[in-house]
């Protein structure tokens, strides 16, 4: 067995010791059919007023550009699909992914574990961690290491354990040896196309930003435009309609990280409960959670639209 071999084998053992559900690597460079894709979104406005999306174009395509001689992305992906689910199914919904503590800790944590025990076992290995906060194409790279597709609702699939999982990365200048792509499996189904409230999925493959409900009630700072009232399907931060009608989801596993069990008081809260939440109710809930990105006033927004 050859160096590259060897130490991409030990990096595999680790990640899985470490908990995350697959670990996939290619090799580091210009993601060249993102490319156009990425060029085409951008120019429709479909990231709506992330207009952070429109930031650093050359660095999102090239990872070489982020780290200096990076050789590498190591592509993880952590499951994060619940055991429980809210109990009143007419109270306003929170996706899935934010049940818990922010995963941008819980992963980063990972990461520099991982990272620390590259530099241990290998020696002096240069890199960098990202999780979602960062200019990088996470789910091309993910595809690109052989960790699933890309499906019609443009998230990552994996035919064994659907898609309820973080993408996250380290870009690290150590060759390895490299994985190879997956074939997409989508087929002729349109489950995800069809159920979207919003009508966001504009064509396969493609997802227009600006009409997500996850976009609308997290990443959208002004009022939700009265044009969506009565298709927002009870979501009042994120969505997981496209996810929870894939059919490759029927795989899905709960996840065995403590840190995403959700604040005891989450799911058993009533429509009533959340119609009513006050700013210390928010606090003690969500305390190290991901929904505190919308803050107490967005969520209050986004379950008053729902209301009215």
């Amino acid at each position: 067995m050859n160096s590259k071999e060897k130490y991409t084998q030990l990096i595999k053992a680790e990640a899985k010791r470490l908990g995350f559900l697959s670990c996939g690597i290619s090799k580091a460079g210009f993601l060249e059919n993102e490319a156009p894709r990425l060029e085409r979104w951008l120019k429709n406005n479909a990231h709506g007023k992330m207009h952070y999306m429109e930031n650093h174009f050359d660095k999102r395509l090239d990872p070489t550009k982020l780290v200096e001689d990076s050789k590498s992305v190591v592509s993880l992906l952590l499951n994060y699909f619940p055991a429980e689910e809210q109990k009143d199914k007419t109270a306003p919904k929170i996706s899935k992914y934010a049940y818990g503590t922010d995963y941008h800790f819980v992963i980063k944590d990972k990461l520099k574990t991982l990272l620390q025990f590259i530099q241990t076992e290998i020696g002096e290995v240069h890199g960098r961690a990202f999780v979602d906060s960062a200019p990088v194409l996470d789910k091309a790279w993910a595809a690109k290491s052989g960790l699933g597709w890309i499906g019609k609702h443009s998230n990552l699939l994996t035919q064994k354990v659907g898609s309820f999982y973080f993408i996250a990365e380290l870009i690290i200048d150590l060759e390895l040896h490299y994985d190879t792509p997956v074939t997409d499996h989508c087929g002729s189904c349109t489950a995800c196309i069809d159920a979207c409230p919003t009508e966001a999925i504009i064509e396969p493959y493609v997802v227009d930003g600006s009409k997500c409900i996850s976009y609308l009630t997290i990443e959208l700072k002004d009022n939700i435009p009265t044009s969506f009232k009565g298709k927002m399907d009870n979501w009042m931060f994120g969505c997981d309609v496209c996810q929870d009608v894939c059919p490759w989801n029927r795989f899905s596993k709960s996840h065995r990280e403590p840190l995403f069990d959700p604040h005891p008081d989450l799911l058993k809260m009533t429509k009533k409960d959340w119609e009513e939440i006050t700013e210390d109710t928010f606090k003690k809930v969500f305390k190290k959670s991901a929904v505190k990105r919308t803050k107490y006033s967005g969520l209050k927004r986004n379950i008053k639209f729902l209301k009215d």
